[in-house]
């Protein structure tokens, strides 16, 4: 039988989302904190995607099994903090925002031409969409295409009053005119790169010390018309805390586009590890993301 993979989608249906925000405008986010701990992650650790959580505490970091277990059951607790606090965020809650690189941002705002943010599955990158936002620079942000309805429209009411716009990826790669046409105007475009749906094309990569692949179509659009990038990550600090990390990934855009998407790619990478040693428990690719 083949094993049922983690589908990428918020767990739970409208009603139980109406009723999670209405509790976060009640009471403190922690109570909820620990009702997840508790009764929420224990019956997750069954699910699919305990493997491959599992597998990289124990081959990428090398724990014993039973570190790697407890490193494993801290990751579902994080990751349940995370999208508890962007229940929070619907609630109109707010957090602490510590921003690193914040100018280089502002910086390519200014611009008249446009540039690309690339973000990965670690830490909680939707806050950043309410946070790093040019008034003058439109922000176009690629979504998941199989996002439940719910979510959907409380994205859409966050994003009511701000100069942000999302573009659904589609299996049938429509999403990418939408995405020439925003680069063209000048805009901001934000992007996943670390997996890879739609297209199959990737590229090879080396992270903690193994081999894996990500997809090559955000470093492509970048090359293709020699945009400025900048990675965006951001992690969670605190109960009330996330702090947004804005890298710049600098490459020839002298050499080949070949060259050029492998040197972006290795910058992605080493900036992804850097987070990754600073908060290993964040990862949250469900899937076994390595080779082997």
């Amino acid at each position: 039988m083949t094993e049922k993979k983690w589908d990428g989608t918020t767990f739970g249906n409208s009603l139980m989302h109406k009723w999670l925000i209405k509790l976060l405008r009640a009471i403190d986010i922690r109570i909820i904190y620990y009702f997840t701990y508790v009764f929420v992650v224990p019956p997750c650790l069954l699910r699919p995607g305990f493997k491959p959580i599992y597998h990289y505490f124990r081959e990428r970091w090398k724990l014993t099994p039973v570190k790697a277990f407890i490193k494993t059951y801290q990751n579902h607790c994080m990751f349940g903090q995370v999208v508890i606090d962007r229940f929070a965020m619907y609630a109109g809650k707010r957090f602490h925002m510590d921003i690193e690189g914040y100018d280089h941002f502002l910086h390519l705002a200014k611009q008249k031409d446009g540039f690309i943010l690339l973000s990965s599955h670690i830490g909680n990158y939707e806050i950043a969409g309410y946070t790093l936002v040019a008034e003058d620079k439109p922000f176009n942000t690629l979504v998941f295409f199989g996002e439940k309805q719910s979510i959907m429209d409380y994205r859409n009411q966050m994003f009511a009053d701000t100069n942000i716009r999302m573009i659904t990826v589609k299996e049938d790669m429509s999403h990418l005119f939408l995405i020439d046409h925003a680069l063209q105007q000048g805009e901001t475009v934000s992007m996943p790169a670390d997996r890879i749906f739609g297209s199959q094309k990737s590229l090879n990569v080396t992270l903690l010390g193994a081999d894996a692949q990500i997809p090559m179509g955000p470093f492509a659009v970048a090359t293709m018309r020699g945009l400025n990038v900048l990675a965006v990550n951001v992690m969670k600090t605190s109960v009330k805390g996330y702090k947004i990390y804005v890298t710049p990934l600098p490459y020839d855009k002298e050499a080949s586009r070949e060259q050029q998407m492998s040197q972006l790619a290795d910058g992605y990478i080493t900036e992804m590890e850097r987070m990754l040693k600073l908060y290993p428990t964040q990862w949250y690719n469900f899937f076994e993301f390595w080779k082997a």
